[in-house]
C-alpha cells in the first residue's frame, strides 16, 4: 500500500522498481507492505521515469520561458546548495572566489544523491527562501556521476520546490 501523494516518481507497466517498505502480518495470516519508497531499477526504467515527469511537468507549464527570474549581474549574496565535501562544490567556491571576491556566500550542506537527499535539498531551498534577508541569486552544485547517482534531481517535489521559488537559481550538475 501507498497513497498516490507519496509516490514522487512516475513509474508505468513494465518498469522494474526497488521499494522499500514496511511488512505487516495479521494474526489471522493476512500479509501486506506498506511502501515507503518507489525508486526505478536501471538505466532504461530512470530515463523513462525522467521522460514521464518531464512531459508531465512541460504540460503544467513549468519549464514556460516566462517563469525564469532575472539572474543579477553581480550579486553581492549568494546561496549554496551542495554537499560541501564535494569536488563540484570546491570547484564552484575556487571560481567563485577568483572572479568575485568579496560575496557573502551563504551554504546549506546537503546530500546530493541518496535516499532522504530530494528531501534535503527542499528543505535547504525552503530556508533560503523564507530568509528575511535571502540571497540575490541560489546555486545548487553537484559534480557528475551516473544517471542514478543524479536521479535526485528528477523527484518531483523538488522540481515544483526549485519552480515555487522566490528566489533566482542557478545549477551546476552533472556534466
Amino acid at each position: 500500500f501507498m497513497t498516490v501523494w507519496q509516490l514522487r516518481t512516475p513509474l508505468e507497466d513494465g518498469m522494474k522498481i526497488v521499494v522499500t517498505a514496511t511488512p505487516k502480518l495479521t494474526k489471522w495470516g493476512k500479509f501486506s507492505l506498506t511502501v515507503k519508497t518507489v525508486q526505478p531499477l536501471g538505466e532504461g526504467n530512470l530515463k523513462r521515469s525522467f521522460e514521464l515527469l518531464k512531459a508531465k511537468l512541460e504540460k503544467e507549464g513549468l519549464f514556460e520561458l516566462e517563469r525564469k527570474r532575472p539572474l543579477p549581474r553581480l550579486p553581492s549574496h549568494i546561496g549554496v546548495i551542495s554537499s560541501v565535501q564535494a569536488a563540484g562544490y570546491a570547484d564552484f567556491i575556487e571560481i567563485l572566489s577568483q572572479r568575485w571576491g568579496g560575496m557573502k556566500v551563504e551554504e546549506a550542506h546537503v546530500q546530493v544523491q541518496g535516499a532522504g537527499s530530494a528531501d534535503q535539498i527542499i528543505r535547504a531551498w525552503s530556508y533560503f527562501n523564507q530568509a528575511e534577508q535571502p540571497p540575490e541569486v541560489v546555486a545548487v552544485i553537484r559534480g557528475g556521476g551516473s544517471l542514478d547517482d543524479l536521479s535526485t534531481f528528477n523527484d518531483e517535489l523538488l522540481v515544483r520546490a526549485i519552480a515555487g521559488s522566490r528566489v533566482p537559481i542557478i545549477t551546476g550538475i552533472g556534466h
